[in-house]
């Protein structure tokens, strides 16, 4: 028991997935989880299965296995020797390693490598499988080799192909690498210090993106790599060596003739091939809004937005994935463009995975688009209608056109209606009368021809009793002292008066 608990801790990360995997326990967490996970199980669950994928993983990472494990492995079991980064005796070694020039010994069917779909590019053939890259010494820097050729009719193939832009076909052959792990599909992944030189020529392999956040290390995009320019797009035979970092992880690399899409043809693809229809959506809203008894809030509508989360705009095609339990939807041409660019797939909404596979076109939202133009939310409510939501902007404004109160309308020019007297509005700047009024003389003189008195506001009192005033005067002064004094206006003084001292 004691010696079976050291051969876990002694394994790496990938060799406790397998064997909790093999097992039917959980492979996700981090090594002491892992650790801990496995020794449980050793000690609880000491069957002979156990014990088999136990003692075939050590010796899968220590070959060289000591005498006395050898003498304790139960009968029926055989030791299976692995491909492993360190070299092995050549002797013990059959048939051919394509990749490193050298014998190879057969992997174990267990040991299959699948590397996972991907939507821009649509296998055409194997040109060499998932083969593992074996370190030939001690050193980081280790040089790996593969070898294939192209049949006549997959070089047709490449040169009467499309092109995407000016000098890359649509039919490509690309290398892919990943992480050896038979447990499940493999996504690209680069190991470290990679360099790929084709037919002794360096090929271009994709470069880190920049990161925006402080403090987050740039992350390099792994993709299939081009390496169709730098071919003999003949029967020749083409050599592709791989530098690589061995740094203790295990790394494989296939080659494949693929086709390659561009995002619009992967989006007419969606258009025809997965549109969820008006009547399917309205399901989906009423199960979604309907009453639960055992829930203490009852939910009458659900507000979805219009504007697309990845760019800020109107939503032209929405779009979201089956297995998002939200309503809100993304554009799926930036969403495809995106990936094109940066592969990703993670929903812009709830950042969990939506593959290609699994998008889909909202037919009731496409509907509501063409409806409105100038709505930027709507309202999903129990029975599936809906019901647009307007900005309290657009409120105010509404209202404000609604209730607007109807004032008459003011002419200032017009000196009654602003309540002064019209006895200086009336008189011109030249001395001629309004029609109806007197004519104003000389400055200090006043007339009381046509019912009413000009007063001259640019005379105050203290000049009147200097003046005396003349005989016709005294009428007119009696007059003015029985009525109140005038009260000086706001006016420009005319030209014609002028002014006492």
């Amino acid at each position: 028991m004691l010696t079976d608990c050291n051969m876990v801790k002694s394994f790496r990360v990938s060799d406790l997935q397998t064997l909790l995997a093999s097992m039917g326990r959980s492979k996700s967490g981090l090594k002491q989880d892992l650790v801990g996970r496995a020794l449980r199980l050793v000690q609880t669950e000491y069957s002979p299965e156990l014990l088999k994928h136990v003692r075939q993983l050590y010796e899968t990472r220590f070959p060289k296995a000591s005498g006395w494990l050898a003498a304790r492995r139960p009968e029926g079991v055989t030791a299976v020797s692995y491909p492993t980064l360190s070299s092995s005796p050549r002797g013990a070694m059959q048939g051919t390693d394509y990749l490193n020039g050298m014998p190879k010994l057969p992997a174990p069917p267990a040991a299959e490598v699948k590397l996972v779909p991907l939507p821009f590019y649509h296998n055409l053939e194997t040109l060499l499988p998932p083969t593992e890259l074996i370190a030939q010494n001690s050193e980081k820097l280790q040089d790996s080799q593969c070898v294939f050729e192209l049949t006549q009719s997959q070089v047709d193939q490449i040169r009467n192909s499309s092109e995407l832009r000016p000098g890359v076909k649509s039919v490509q052959v690309v290398l892919r690498i990943c992480y050896t792990d038979s447990i499940g599909v493999q996504e690209d992944q680069y190991p470290p210090n990679i360099a790929v030189k084709v037919n002794q020529s360096y090929c271009h392999v994709p470069g880190y993106y920049p990161s925006n956040k402080p403090g987050v290390e740039p992350r390099r995009p792994c993709r299939p790599i081009n390496i169709t320019p730098w071919l003999h797009l003949s029967t020749a035979t083409n050599r592709v060596t791989i530098t690589w970092g061995n740094f203790g992880k295990r790394y494989s690399v296939a080659v494949y003739l693929v086709r390659v899409f561009t995002s619009a043809e992967l989006f007419n693809q969606l258009k025809h091939c997965s549109v969820e229809s008006a009547e399917r959506c309205r399901e989906r809203i009423q199960d979604k809004l309907r009453f639960d008894p055992e829930s203490e809030i009852a939910t009458t509508g659900l507000r979805v937005s219009l504007i697309c989360p990845l760019v800020k705009m109107r939503l032209g095609v929405p779009c979201r994935a089956l297995t998002c339990a939200h309503l809100q939807c993304f554009d799926a041409v930036f969403f495809l463009q995106m990936n094109e660019k940066k592969p990703t797939w993670t929903c812009p909404v709830c950042d969990k995975p939506a593959p290609y596979e699994l998008l889909t076109i909202d037919g009731l939202l496409s509907e509501i688009l063409k409806e409105t133009e100038d709505v930027e939310e709507i309202e999903y409510l129990t029975d599936g209608s809906w019901r647009p939501i307007r900005d309290e902007k657009d409120k105010e404004r509404e209202r404000e056109r609604s209730h607007t109160p109807d004032y008459p309308l003011v002419d200032i020019c017009v000196p009654e209606a602003n309540g002064h007297s019209p006895a200086h509005s009336s008189t011109s700047q030249t001395g001629k009368s309004a029609p109806g009024g007197p004519a104003v003389g000389s400055a200090g003189t006043g007339s009381t021809s046509g019912g009413g008195a000009v007063v001259d506001l640019t005379l105050d009192d203290s000049s009147d009793e200097e003046g005396g005033g003349g005989a016709g005067d005294s009428e007119d002064t009696e007059d003015s002292q029985d009525s109140p004094p005038p009260k000086r206006g706001r006016y420009d003084y005319d030209k014609d008066l002028v002014t006492a001292y």
